[in-house]
């Protein structure tokens, strides 16, 4: 059986199709900044993160924390757009009326 060293990090599996979405988130990222006149060394400073970090999140790295990314959108004035993904479920609830129609 293999195992982690504990030194070792993980990292996770992403399929190229939701690489190209973090990609995107990136990209989205950069252009919020590049729109309020923030640049990299500012949002280096805001967030406490390094450098090489920061360029990892602007290019949508999967490798990178959730918790890192958060940190880029609140220094954006973003972090409540975090709170809209999968709010509106719009097959959760085409499943559940499906499930609710055929109870008799």
């Amino acid at each position: 059986m293999n195992t982690i060293k504990s030194t070792e990090k993980r990292t996770a599996v992403i399929f190229p199709k939701h690489k190209k979405v973090l990609s995107i988130l990136g990209e989205n990222l950069t252009l919020a900044m590049k729109r309020r006149g923030i640049t990299q060394e500012m949002l280096h400073e805001r967030t406490g993160l390094s450098k090489p970090t920061l360029r990892k999140i602007l290019k949508g790295d999967p490798s990178v924390s959730l918790g890192h990314y958060v940190n880029v959108l609140a220094s954006l004035d973003l972090v409540e757009d975090l709170a809209k993904v999968a709010f509106d479920d719009e097959l959760g609830r085409k499943l559940q009326d499906i499930q609710l129609l055929n109870k008799k």
